[in-house]
């Protein structure tokens, strides 16, 4: 893609005349759910690079949502999908055995500690829908009603996984009621344990009543917060003593982004089920859970299944996307997570008061700020740079590109994220009356 052009380029206004148009063509066909960080109309992609309908050139940080683990079109993912696509695009995995099916189940055991040894797994469509899948195996394999998520959780949209998110309770408003039996345990520290015993177990429903227990090892859409050591351990301990099933949600954590194949290695801790999608296919529609084989075998045919999921395209790409995180993208996420961390813990000492932390595992950085419209002005501010950010939690701004960045594409983010800090930390409401009126702030940011 242009390869003479740096990245970013910018040849127009941001956003662009078409780009405008288009998103006035969205707006009159499109459900008005769909929450839209900031209006960018992309059109190619190449590795970190995307070009919008306008012909300008953007550096991607946010890789849809972390999922573009591999780059936008890998040439080995391209070419698998490609391959496998002349050959059978669908045939329902639910009903027939399709040959590349168990392969992908296979090579997601191999690389997935759970509790206990052997694994095997379960392919959907999305993260979603692997979070519903966790609900109804832990309630029937155990025999049990309740579920226990926590405070600041992202797992999802539908009934189900909504009703364990709780990370902004506008994700509830006018939807319940919600799916009976969860709880929602306070995140992170050691000392929040104790809620357990003390709350749950003691004063709300007897601990043989509970079903499962589903965290993410680092939080995601609810602001990248990583827990203290031993809290996982801790979780661990608990599940262990009562019966009750551990469940990762690695969604966002996995697929090597924090520098290990899944965030729970980084503490050792073995789950019951390690839930995955996102950057498991480089982009293609696919969710797994993968769990103790004596859990999945606890249920028998027809208790659950899918039309499209485990498609035979959609596991192709993983099959390529694992190659590659095998093959030195993990550790590149690694490598230059070091270099962010470095980087951006520097804006801490640069703007005190307005930058507060800067946190993560790997590639999955968090830059927390003193206020959400602080967050919303940066991440604008980028945007009109040329750097793509996302924003998460309260008043945090994530970056989490591919795994396949490079040393100067990290350094060209770290100075541009800079500059556009210090936008903000130099203005009178400038940034944020343009992002107001670009429609870029509505006070409803982008989840996952």
């Amino acid at each position: 893609m242009a390869p003479s052009r740096p990245v970013p380029d910018l040849v127009t206004a941001i956003p662009g005349p078409k780009a405008r148009a288009h998103v006035a063509f969205d707006e009159t066909w499109t459900s008005p759910s769909l929450p839209r960080a900031y209006p960018i109309v992309p059109v190619r992609g190449e590795g970190l690079t995307i070009e919008d309908i306008d012909g300008n050139l953007f550096l991607d940080f946010a890789a849809g949502i972390a999922v573009n683990s591999t780059g936008h079109s890998h040439p080995q993912v391209v070419a698998a999908i490609k391959e496998q696509a002349a050959q059978l695009i669908h045939f329902s995995a639910s009903d027939f055995y399709l040959p590349i099916y168990p392969e992908v189940c296979r090579r997601l055991a191999e690389i997935t500690p759970v509790a206990g040894g052997k694994a095997r797994v379960y392919l959907g469509n999305s993260g979603t829908e692997v979070v519903e899948t966790a609900i109804k195996l832990a309630r029937h394999a155990t025999k049990r009603p309740y579920i226990v998520a926590f405070l600041g959780a992202f797992h999802g949209r539908s009934y189900g996984s909504v009703s364990l998110t709780a990370s902004k309770a506008k994700y509830h408003a006018g939807f319940g009621p919600l799916l009976p039996g969860v709880f929602h345990a306070p995140f992170g520290r050691v000392e929040d344990l104790r809620w357990f015993d003390e709350v749950l177990f003691d004063k709300l429903v007897p601990a043989n009543e509970v079903a499962a227990i589903i965290v993410e090892p680092i939080q995601g859409e609810g602001g990248y917060v990583v827990p203290e050591d031993g809290f996982l351990a801790g979780l661990r301990e608990i599940a262990d003593r009562h019966g009750i099933v551990l469940v990762f949600d690695e969604i966002q954590t996995g697929a090597g982004r924090t520098g290990t194949m899944w965030a729970a290695e980084q503490w050792d801790v073995k789950p019951d089920v390690v839930l995955s999608a996102k950057g498991i296919a480089s982009g293609m529609p696919l969710g797994a859970l993968i769990a103790r084989a004596d859990l999945l075998e606890s249920w028998g045919p027809g208790a659950h299944g899918s039309t499209y999921g485990g498609n035979p395209v959609a596991c192709a790409a993983a099959l390529a996307t694992i190659d590659l995180l095998e093959g030195g993208l993990i550790e590149n996420a690694r490598v230059r997570g070091e270099q962010a961390f470095a980087g951006l813990g520097e804006l801490k000492g640069r703007f005190n008061g307005l930058v507060t932390d800067v946190r993560g595992r790997g590639l999955m950085i968090g830059i927390e700020f003193d206020t959400a419209e602080h967050a919303e002005e940066v991440q604008w501010a980028a945007f009109q740079r040329g750097l793509l950010v996302l924003e998460c939690g309260k008043s945090s701004v994530r970056m989490a590109p591919a795994l396949t960045v490079s040393e100067a594409e990290m350094t060209t983010a770290i100075r541009i994220f800079g500059e556009a800090v210090a936008d903000v930390a130099g203005e009178h409401g400038e940034v944020l009356a343009a992002a107001k009126a670009a429609h870029a702030i509505t006070g409803v940011e982008a989840a996952g």
